[in-house]
C-alpha cells in the first residue's frame, strides 16, 4: 500500500469532517429559539429573578458564549476551536464541557454497541451461510427464518415488545437503567456487575434481533452465488470434508464483501443504538443526545455528532484498508 493511498483516504476523512461540522453546525441554528434565553426564562418562573435581571444575565451570557455575534463570526469560531479539539462547554450543564460529558457516556455506548454489533454480525453470518449451505441439516437452516422475519422490525420497537412483555409482564429482567435504583456503583463487587449485566440483556436483544437478519439475508444471497464456483466445485472433486470446505472455501470467500457492509452499516448502528439507549434510560451517547436536542444545547449536539462521524468515517477508512489483507487478491492502486 503506497503513501499516495493512505495520504488520500485521509484528506477524504478530513473533508467528511469537515462537511459534517458544517452541516452539524448550521442546522440546529435553523431553530428560532435561544438556548441561553430558554433556561433563563425557566428558572426566572420558578421565581428568584426579575424581569430586568433576566435580560441582563441573558446578555451577559450570550456574550460569553459567543451568540450575540454574526453566524459567520460564531462559524468561524466554532470551526477553529474544533481544529484544535476543543469542543466548548455544555450551555446547560455548565460549566462541564463537551468533551467531559461524551467521556463519561462514551464507554457505556462502547460497551453496548460493540458487544451487541459483534454477536449480531457474527450470529448473522453463520446463521445466513448455513441457510445457504446445500449440505446443511434442514433444522440448522430453519433456525435462520425467526432472524429473517425480524429483520423489518426496527430494533426500538422490538425493545418496546420486550420491555412489555419480558420486563413488565412476565418481570423477568428489569425496566430499565443501567442499574438497579439505589445501588451504589462499585467496580469491584461482583453483584453489582450481575445486576448490571441483567439491566443491559434487553437493550442488546432489542439491536442483536433487529440487525442479526440483515446479515442473514445477505450472507445467504451471497452463499448462493458461489454455489457454482469452479473453486468450490474443484475442493469437492478433492474429496475434502464437508465442514472445510464451508470454512475454508464458501463461508472465508462470502464473508469479504460482508466486511464492507459492515463499515458502511455502520451509521445505522450507531442512529439503533441511540434511539434503545434513550428507550432504556442508559446513560450513554444516546441519552446524552436527547437531553441536548430537547434543551437546545448546540455545543452538545455539535460534539456528540462531529464525535459520532470521526468514528464511523474512521472505521471506513480501516474497513477498505483490511479488505486486502483479508482477500490477497485484492490490491488498492
Amino acid at each position: 500500500m503506497s503513501i499516495k493511498i493512505i495520504v488520500r483516504r485521509l484528506i477524504f476523512l478530513l473533508v467528511i469532517i469537515f462537511v459534517a461540522s458544517t452541516i452539524v453546525f448550521f442546522v440546529p441554528r435553523l431553530s428560532a429559539r435561544n438556548p441561553i434565553r430558554q433556561r433563563f426564562e425557566q428558572l426566572a418562573a420558578n421565581g428568584g429573578f426579575s424581569p430586568a435581571d433576566t435580560e441582563i444575565i441573558i446578555a451577559a451570557y450570550n456574550e460569553k458564549f459567543g451568540l450575540d455575534k454574526p453566524l459567520w463570526q460564531q462559524y468561524l469560531t466554532y470551526m477553529g476551536s474544533l481544529a484544535r479539539g476543543d469542543l466548548g462547554v455544555s450551555l446547560f450543564r455548565y460549566p462541564s464541557t463537551v468533551l467531559d460529558l461524551i467521556e463519561q457516556a462514551l464507554p457505556w455506548s462502547i460497551a453496548l454497541l460493540s458487544v451487541t454489533t459483534v454477536l449480531s454480525f457474527i450470529i448473522g453470518n453463520l446463521l445466513g451461510a448455513t441457510a445457504a449451505w446445500p449440505r446443511a441439516p434442514n433444522w440448522l437452516r430453519a433456525t435462520a427464518t425467526p432472524f429473517i422475519i425480524l429483520q423489518g422490525v426496527p430494533p426500538v420497537l422490538l425493545g418496546v415488545l420486550l420491555l412489555f412483555f419480558v420486563a413488565f409482564r412476565l418481570k423477568l429482567l428489569p425496566l430499565g437503567n443501567a442499574y438497579s435504583t439505589g445501588i451504589i456503583p462499585d467496580w469491584h463487587s461482583f453483584s453489582f456487575w450481575v445486576d448490571l449485566l441483567k439491566h443491559q440483556i434487553l437493550p442488546a436483544l432489542a439491536l442483536i434481533l433487529g440487525s442479526a437478519g440483515g446479515w442473514v439475508l445477505s450472507m445467504r444471497g451471497m452463499g448462493v452465488t458461489i454455489q457454482g464456483e469452479d473453486y468450490v466445485n474443484f475442493a469437492e472433486h478433492k474429496g475434502l470434508g464437508g465442514f472445510v470446505i464451508f470454512r475454508d472455501y464458501y463461508l472465508r470467500n462470502t464473508l469479504l464483501p460482508q466486511v464492507t457492509g459492515l463499515a458502511l452499516a455502520l451509521g445505522l448502528v450507531v442512529t439503533n443504538g441511540v434511539l434503545v439507549e434513550q428507550l432504556f434510560g442508559l446513560p450513554g451517547l444516546g441519552q446524552l443526545l436527547s437531553n441536548a436536542i430537547t434543551n437546545n444545547d448546540f455545543l452538545v449536539i455539535y460534539g456528540i455528532v462531529i464525535f459520532i462521524t470521526i468514528v464511523i468515517a474512521t472505521l471506513m477508512v480501516f474497513a477498505e484498508f483490511l479488505y486486502p489483507i483479508l482477500d490477497p487478491r485484492i490490491r488498492l492502486e
